[in-house]
């Protein structure tokens, strides 16, 4: 019997969607998958439902193609499930795509997946005031990085693709302090007054820029970074210092590593998700689950 395999697809971040099935069911095909599930997702739904079915009819591979908040809510689905997802990247992130590897031209991505090898990464369950029971493959934050999320428009990133977070970064640099309370692990608590908090199963961001330089995705460990410049003349010597691992971080930036990663704030602020803003709130609580996803890689 032949295998089968369902494609997630947000037609959204597909610029011509007719094409882009044409040219992966021939992929398929020509690798002995027949009759593929077609999956598209819609406004009020990312890809859970979608995610639920392919899992319910058994399918032997998940293909996602969408923005990073599509390939979260599948991945976020098939955690658990041994079903090996390939992610094509489609949006303007690619944040998850860009960590394992796979190559950003949608030919050579799917020559490499489907014809490349297994890997089991770590999936990241989350909690939060406000908000139900979730997971994440890539970052989850609150405060500056989820402004900069939700102030670059939509237009733009269609126009300029990640740069519009550049604009949006900038815009946003003023951002103000909040006071965080950190536990990681079973360790004390502490006190920190920071622009943002991010934590990550994977380190690099777009232009290849390691916001958390220890987060690999199957370490079993999730990592965290605060960034805290008190003025905006203190940016130029932390963006450099993200870049330029040899620099020292100075009080601008602290990380920490551990298991389950909580962080609570004095006030209510935004929070994101692998790049997709959710409601704000006071509260993160990251606890990793090691190896739960099967992933395709190059």
């Amino acid at each position: 019997m032949s295998p089968r395999a369902a494609v997630i697809m947000n037609p959204i971040k597909v610029p011509d969607p007719d094409e882009f099935r044409k040219k992966v069911d021939t992929a398929l095909t020509e690798r002995g998958y027949e009759d593929a599930l077609w999956l598209e997702t819609t406004e009020e739904d990312p890809g859970s439902a979608m995610a639920r079915q392919a899992i319910e009819e058994s399918v032997d591979l998940v293909v996602v193609a969408g923005g990073d908040g599509t390939v979260r809510v599948a991945c976020a689905e098939v955690a658990q499930s041994n079903i090996p997802v390939a992610v094509l990247p489609a949006g303007t992130g690619n944040l998850l795509a860009r960590n394992l590897g796979i190559n950003l031209d949608l030919d050579i991505a799917l020559t490499e997946l489907l014809g490349g090898n297994e890997q089991r990464i770590d999936s990241v369950q989350v909690e939060g005031d406000g908000l139900d029971a979730d997971r994440f493959v890539v970052m989850a934050g609150l405060g500056l990085d989820a402004a900069i999320i939700a102030d670059a428009p939509d237009e733009l990133k269609k126009r300029v693709g990640w740069a519009a977070y550049v604009v949006s970064t900038l815009k946003n640099l003023n951002h103000p302090f909040v006071r965080v309370e950190i536990i990681v692990d079973d360790r004390p608590p502490l006190v920190r007054r920071a622009r943002t908090v991010v934590i990550g199963n994977v380190g690099t961001l777009q232009a290849n820029i390691p916001l958390l330089p220890d987060a690999v995705p199957d370490d079993g460990m999730i990592d965290a970074v605060v960034l805290a410049p008190r003025r905006i003349s203190h940016w130029p010597r932390l963006a450099l210092s993200l870049v330029i691992k040899s620099m020292q971080e100075g009080r601008n930036i602290e990380r920490f590593t551990g298991k389950r990663i909580q962080v609570k704030a004095s006030k209510t602020v935004r929070r994101q998700l692998d790049g997709d803003e959710i409601a704000d709130g006071r509260t993160l609580t990251a606890t990793v689950d090691p190896s739960a996803l099967l992933v395709r890689i190059p």
